[in-house]
């Protein structure tokens, strides 16, 4: 089973190490499933950039990126090479080790927390 670590810019918020995680499903949905919050306006159909972040490790363990999601990464706070949308995120290794940065939400419109 795969493995992601969540590290934050918002330092108040200690990093969370999820395991035990099936490939198929998105950086996103291992989010909501376990109580860490990473903001998607849209609902996860890639409309949006509020689910931004950024992959330290294992991105050769995820989906391709598409141009859409690179059109709306282009929008994203702060934007760097290793960005990638997490609704777009779909983990395709039984054995991946993923390592992953969640932005300050506190900047984005719609911030729930």
């Amino acid at each position: 089973m795969a493995k992601i670590t969540f590290r934050f810019e918002d330092k108040d918020i200690e990093t969370k190490v999820v395991e035990n995680v099936e490939a198929g499903f998105t950086i996103q949905e291992v989010t909501e499933d376990n109580d860490i919050h990473l903001n998607h306006n849209c609902g996860c159909v890639c409309a949006c950039s509020t689910c931004h972040i950024y992959v330290e490790k294992g991105e050769d363990d995820l989906q391709e990126i598409s141009d859409r999601e690179e059109d709306f990464i282009d929008r994203a706070i702060d934007p760097r090479i290793e960005s990638r949308l997490g609704c777009q995120c779909v983990i395709l290794n039984q054995d991946a080790e993923i390592e992953v940065i969640i932005p300050d939400q506190k900047l984005i419109i719609g911030h729930e927390h």
